[in-house]
């Protein structure tokens, strides 16, 4: 027997946790004074970049002694800068609960041969925050896109650490309250909670970050596109818009269009408000569905971003093929694209809640998520 569908649809489908959907009112039009064909070295790029530096500075509230520079390769470009400049002078912890975690353990450990003691948890869950020993250097990621976990607060990272904390808050950063005096290296992409366009990634620094780049020199040569330093300074050109190799002016443009819209919806505060409550209308959906549950266990650590779900029917023969189907299923009839789970990550969905999705689109996709679920359920 057919299942009769849902009578609303989504108006918006991309539920993608990365490229995220843009902001609600974006319109190609609405780059029109990128500056393109122009140096990013002219006065005009220049100003851009600084004024998507100090955008970021205000709409995240980050310190005026904090240092933020623009970098090449997105989040992961950012991430294996601090990795490779500042990593070595001390014992490290790498914690690590989903798959980019593991990538950077896997960095420490096998690349860079670093001494590091290594503390992992399995999707859903979370490390033993309390035996973090702040005597070593801290590496961990703020919020697990592909597990749906995050850290619940900065309360357990010490005020009277010894080593650096560096934090891959990618998946945080315009949708969480980071606090900027627990972290001393701070990474992300704009391609995330602001959907803003790929390739290019944030590199926050405190004065303790910047104090080991200073005054430490790794044991391994440094790529050009890692080096912060030069003659043992700072290079303080690449926190002011002097981007170590050329950005894409049109993404820039993209990038202060979103912190223009981030505004408009009331700053941090309103993205927040606006994550939480796309990610509470699926959270209410789990609770109503015994079929269906939030991957990540504890409710204190539950991502209000890249929200993971498991089918947990016992009807469901192989987990696997079950949730790609009820994702094809979805995106075949363009309710909701791009939501299957990360390819290391257990057999389920993720559902992207940024702050760029309507939690009207949220609200009309999840009766569609009911529908295919019974409709893979009557195929088997």
């Amino acid at each position: 027997m057919a299942i009769e569908q849902p009578a609303t649809r989504p108006a918006n489908p991309r539920f993608s946790s990365g490229p995220c959907a843009k902001p609600p009112t974006f319109e190609l039009n609405k780059l029109a004074d990128a500056a393109l064909g122009r140096s990013h070295r002219a006065a005009v790029g220049k100003t851009k970049l600084k004024d998507a530096i100090e955008g970021t500075r205000e709409i995240l509230g980050i310190p005026a002694d904090y240092k933020i520079g623009i970098v090449p390769a997105s989040d992961t470009g950012a991430v294996e800068m601090a990795l490779w400049s500042m990593l070595g002078a001390r014992k490290v912890e790498m914690l690590a609960w989903e798959s980019f975690g593991a990538g950077w353990v896997t960095d420490v450990v096998k690349q860079l041969k670093i001494d590091a003691e290594v503390k992992t948890a399995d999707y859903g869950q979370i490390v033993d925050l309390a035996s973090v020993d702040f005597a070593n250097d801290v590496v961990f990621t703020w919020n697990g896109t592909t597990a749906g976990v995050r850290v619940p607060n900065g309360d357990w990272i010490a005020d009277d650490r010894e080593g650096i904390t560096i934090c891959d808050a990618t998946s945080a950063a315009f949708a969480m309250d980071l606090p900027w005096d627990k972290l001393d290296v701070t990474t992300f992409s704009w391609q995330k909670v602001l959907g803003g366009e790929a390739a290019h990634g944030v590199i926050v620094l405190s004065p303790r970050a910047v104090e080991r780049l200073e005054t430490y020199t790794p044991a391994w040569p440094l790529p050009k596109i890692f080096r912060m330093t030069k003659g043992g300074k700072l290079i303080e050109g690449i926190f002011t818009g002097a981007t170590i190799n050329t950005p894409s002016m049109l993404a820039v443009e993209d990038y202060l269009f979103a912190l223009d819209w981030a505004r408009s919806v009331g700053g941090l505060q309103g993205l927040i408000a606006r994550a939480d409550a796309n990610a509470k209308a699926v959270f209410d959906f789990c609770d109503a569905n015994d079929w269906i549950a939030n991957l990540a266990e504890d409710a204190a650590t539950q991502s209000n971003t890249s929200v993971c779900l498991k089918f947990t029917d016992d009807r469901i023969q192989d987990g696997a093929a079950f949730a790609k189907a009820v994702a094809k299923r979805l995106e075949a009839e363009n309710i909701a694209l791009d939501i299957g789970a990360y390819r290391d990550a257990p057999a389920g969905l993720r559902i992207w809640c940024g702050g760029t999705v309507e939690t009207a689109d949220i609200e009309a996709m999840l009766p569609w998520l009911a529908w295919a679920f019974e409709a893979e359920i009557n195929a088997q």
